[in-house]
């Protein structure tokens, strides 16, 4: 009897950032990170429309209110899914000389970044990244279109352990 080897995955495919696809996924806590980014994003929407509602709506005859409570319960539901979902849909994969991103939903990205096209590698950390221990890896390769890879979410340690991974792959292919 013979093996046949199992067909490519679909990176495409709805479950394919499941551990079945063997993506790994980033840390959970980049959700909290992204949810204080959008709360910190939606304020000023809402404080905006406060002021519009402040202003505007008393002299059009509207009620009072209504886009203030429109404003801030759109602010609190994006806060409270979006950045769930977006952390959520982050797989990545590093071996076999490549490393690579998955990302997306409605708009899906399944990058592979060969390490021999590495120019260089950044680990970032914002202050809210910090708060949480996570670093950003960026993966800047040659060439002009997508030439920079960001895999956001990654424990600080792990972060600094694949970029070092990546290093030392780069050195043994150039000596």
């Amino acid at each position: 009897m013979t093996d046949n080897p199992a067909p490519p995955t679909d990176p495409f495919a709805p479950d394919a950032l499941n551990a079945s696809e063997g993506l790994d996924p980033i840390d959970p806590a980049y959700g909290h990170v992204l949810r204080i980014t959008t709360a910190l994003n939606m304020v000023p929407l809402a404080i905006s429309a406060s002021v519009f509602d402040y202003f505007v709506m008393p002299r059009i005859g509207a009620p009072f209110g209504l886009v203030t409570t429109l404003a801030w319960l759109l602010a609190a539901f994006a806060v409270a899914t979006f950045p769930a979902r977006r952390a959520q849909r982050w797989g990545f994969k590093i071996g076999e000389g490549q490393l690579r991103v998955a990302r997306g939903w409605l708009f899906r990205t399944d990058t592979i970044v060969p390490f021999v096209r590495v120019q260089h590698i950044d680990v970032g950390q914002g202050p809210i990244e910090r708060w949480f221990g996570l670093s950003h890896l960026v993966v800047h390769t040659s060439g002009t279109h997508n030439s920079m890879v960001t895999l956001p979410g990654l424990h600080a340690d792990l972060a600094a352990a694949m970029r070092e991974t990546i290093r030392r792959h780069i050195q043994t292919d150039f000596a």
